[in-house]
């Protein structure tokens, strides 16, 4: 049970810390379209770890994670309001690559030339 009450935490962090950063003002993290990955927290709620990536790439994410680590203080402090939580988790930011890695692959498979008779076909045999 303690399993589905840390799953529902990590969605409600998520989602606030998503709309707390859409009221930020340091450059670093308005100047690049940040999204958050992935949260992961620890089960007794003292750390959570928050994945960022920004569509511009990684030195992005990484100058938009050091302008997030200056502000972890507010970040925690909206966090504690809004969710109520006894214990307000500190928070790590990692940034990593994975929305422009995704983006490469989405290219890479839409520039290859298949043919849609073939696909056609495909679903004829399969049939």
């Amino acid at each position: 049970m303690a399993n589905h009450k840390l799953g529902r935490t990590t969605e409600d962090i998520k989602r606030e810390l998503t709309a707390i950063f859409r009221g930020l003002k340091d450059p670093r993290v308005n100047a690049c379209f940040l999204s958050i990955v992935r949260v992961e927290v620890t089960n007794d709620l003292s750390y959570c770890t928050v994945y960022v990536s920004a569509l511009e790439g990684l030195d992005a994410a990484k100058s938009a994670v050091k302008g997030l680590k200056s502000a972890s203080g507010f970040i925690r402090r909206e966090l504690g309001h809004r969710l109520r939580l006894r214990h307000v988790p500190e928070l790590i930011f990692t940034p990593t690559d994975s929305i422009a890695y995704s983006a490469e692959i989405s290219r890479i498979l839409n520039s290859l030339d298949i043919p849609k008779d073939e696909e056609d076909s495909d679903e004829g045999d399969n049939a």
